[in-house]
Formats: structure tokens, sequence, C-alpha cells
């Protein structure tokens, strides 16, 4: 078997001759410009667009070919000469995404406030008496028909347009206000007494939650397993309701309770009088709102409680509408959270066994005071030539 051998000539080894053509043009950047292209290529917040045109032109100052650049991200040979074409014009301003002229607006600008001085209408205003509040389909009826130009627009526009004016009509967010003329005075009360209880008194803020039902469920509740939740069937049976009256100490975080049948202004009075038997020495400042069985009425009944107890007892009372400035109502928040939502009582007895149980193990295990930011309002007094201003702590 013969062995051919092949003779390498020098045109064989000698490297290729350089391509025809003309030679890459650089990209001739100064430094604070090279400096800020690299940045805008590190920064997570800047526009995809812009980090790639910015990579390009570093490729381009590197000496880099426009089809190795285009080849390299992905891109055409003309996009990669208009990004150098672009930077050549206007310098780093051109790697920005310019204003595009675009097709005009289909409808006038005196119909997109036209629709917008509806949406922060009321739609009685309008002539639509069946509704309380707007939708964007209502909206959009209600524009066709009041100006003649409106025929055509679309439900989409409406959207877009009420959403570029950070309008959204069909929805309401409850608003808690206090006409209460001397708010700011009853708070900066209640909120000193929080920030500091004086000397040899306690601070017990006191409240009650009635309505507490006794919901049984007519089909039994399933137990979770995994990959399944626990079940409750929607079907309920009534079992009676119960009522909780408590005092939460805002210093301690001490809860006294008493579970009854109703909320009267007798039992009211009864439970200030486990009070004063749970809190016998020094004096108590209570905080309540303006329930009519908080005050004295015609009976006086709070004159003549306080004066059989020797008149240690001193009554604060929230703003008017202004009920979470009172402390239970966050241990109350607790209490329905831990103990009642979801819960499945058979009787009412279920019910109280189940508060008053969490009451003992809160005062055991958990009791403590709130952590209240809010510290009231500074109220200034004097005159112009002699101010004078106190601020509550």
């Amino acid at each position: 078997m013969s062995k051919h051998r092949t003779r390498l000539t020098r045109r064989d080894v000698a490297p290729p001759p350089p391509a025809r053509g003309p030679k890459p043009r650089p990209v001739v950047l100064s430094q604070d410009e090279r400096n800020t292209l690299i940045g805008w290529t590190r920064r997570r917040s800047a526009r995809t667009s812009v980090v790639e045109r910015a990579r390009a032109l570093l490729m381009l100052e590197q000496g880099s070919a426009v089809a190795g650049v285009a080849e390299r991200l992905q891109r055409s040979e003309r996009w990669v000469r208009r990004v150098r074409e672009a930077f050549d014009e206007l310098g780093l301003e051109g790697l920005h995404e310019r204003k595009r002229p675009g097709r005009p607006p289909k409808h006038s600008a005196e119909l997109r406030c036209e629709l917008i001085a509806m949406a922060c209408g009321k739609p009685s205003d309008f002539g639509v008496q069946h509704r309380v509040t707007w939708t964007y389909g209502v909206l959009r009826d209600t524009l066709a028909e009041r100006v003649p130009e409106a025929a055509d627009v679309s439900r989409s526009w409406v959207v877009k347009t009420l959403l570029n004016a950070d309008l959204r009509p069909h929805r309401t967010q409850v608003w808690l206000h206090s006409p209460d003329p001397a708010f700011r005075e009853k708070v900066n009360e209640v909120c000193a007494l929080y920030a500091s209880a004086p000397e040899n008194s306690v601070v017990l803020c006191v409240d009650e939650k009635t309505g507490i039902q006794a919901l049984g469920r007519k089909h039994p509740v399933r137990d979770p397993a995994p990959g399944r939740a626990r079940r409750m069937d929607y079907e309920y049976v009534r079992n009676g309701t119960r009522g909780l009256i408590a005092a939460f100490d805002a210093h301690s975080g001490q809860v006294y309770g008493e579970m009854r049948a109703r909320r009267t202004a007798d039992d009211l009075v009864e439970f200030m009088e486990g009070v004063a038997a749970a809190y016998p020495d020094g004096d108590v400042h209570i905080v309540w709102d303006n329930l009519n069985i908080h005050h004295d009425g015609p009976s006086k009944r709070w004159t003549r409680f306080n004066a059989r107890h020797g008149g240690r007892f001193h009554f604060h009372y929230t703003p008017i509408h202004a009920s979470w400035v009172n402390q239970i109502e966050l241990y109350f928040s607790i209490l329905s959270r831990r103990v009642l939502r979801n819960a499945v009582f058979d009787s009412t007895d279920e019910v109280d066994e189940a508060v008053l149980g969490f009451i003992e193990y809160w005062n055991r295990e958990e009791a403590m005071a709130f952590d209240w930011k809010f510290k009231g309002y500074p109220v200034t007094v004097g005159t112009k030539e002699q101010p004078r201003a106190a601020v509550v702590a």
C-alpha cells in the first residue's frame, strides 16, 4: 500500500491577506463620555435600548467592525450605523429616544376635559339616576349622549384617559373625619395620659364589643390536610349573641373584661364596679368614647358612682367620631383575628369561654403596652407680643 504525502507550499502556511474594503472607523470618546457609557451599562434602572446603544459605542471605540458589533448584539448593521451617526450628530443625547410625531390624536383636548369633568362629578349631575358611582361603560355612554363628537369614543379610550389623569371614579375610599370642634384638645389630653400616667394612678381604655355572634355550622368543618386548606360550609346556625365590656391598661397591657348579654347603662355601671374592685387603690383615669351611657345623663350615674368611690375616677372622652384614639380598639382587633374570626360556637357559653380564656391567656403570657406613636398636636397659646408654645410629649 503506497503512502501519499502532501507537500505544503508557502501559500498554504502564510496568513490570509487582509479583507478588502474600508477599515473600521472607530468612535472617539472622551474620558467623561466613556465613564458615562460604562455607568449606563451597569445601571439596573437604565432603559434597555440606551444600554444597548452604549455597548455598541464602547465596542466601536475599541475598533470593532460594524458587522462584529451587530453580530454580538444581535442587531442589524444598519442599526449600528444609525447609533454611530446619532452620536456623531448629538453626542450622548443621541442615545436616548427621540420624540416621534406619531399620528394626531383621534379625539380633541376639549373632549378629554369633558370626560374628566364628568368623572369628577356625580352621575346624578349628568342625568344618570340609577348609579351612585361611575363605571367606565356608563361614562362612555353618557359622554356619547351629551357630546355629538363622542359617538365613536371607545371604552378603552375612556379608561386610558382617566388613568392618565390619575382618576378612578369607580372606586370609593372610606374616610374617617371627626367634626368635633375640640378635636385637638381632646386628643392631646388622651395622648398625654398614654405618654405618662399621673402619679399613683392607672389609665384604663374602656369600650364595649357588642354583637359577638355564636355561629355554628350546619355541616361539619373539615380540618386541613396536606394540599388542602381548612374547609367550612357557608351555611351557618345562629346560637345567640354576646357582648364584651373590657378595660385595657394603657401602660401594663393587662385587660379586665366581662361577658354580658346586653349593653345597658346598668350593665356598664356593674362592670365599672368590677373595675373599682380590681383597682382598689389610687386614681383611675378612664378613656372612652361619647356613647350616651358613658355620660352622666339625667340620672347622674357617674357622679353618683364616683361619689361611692371617693372621687378617684376621672373620665376622659375621645373626640366625636374618633374611636381610633382609644387603645382598647387595638386589643379588640387582636381578639377578633385570633379568637372570633372563622370560629365555630354551638352556644353562647362557648363564646364566653373562648373570649374570657383568651383574656386570661393574654394577661398571663402576652400582656404588653402598645407602642403608641401618635403624640398629639402642638398647641400654641399667647399673643403675638409674647408667644408661648406647649407641645404634648
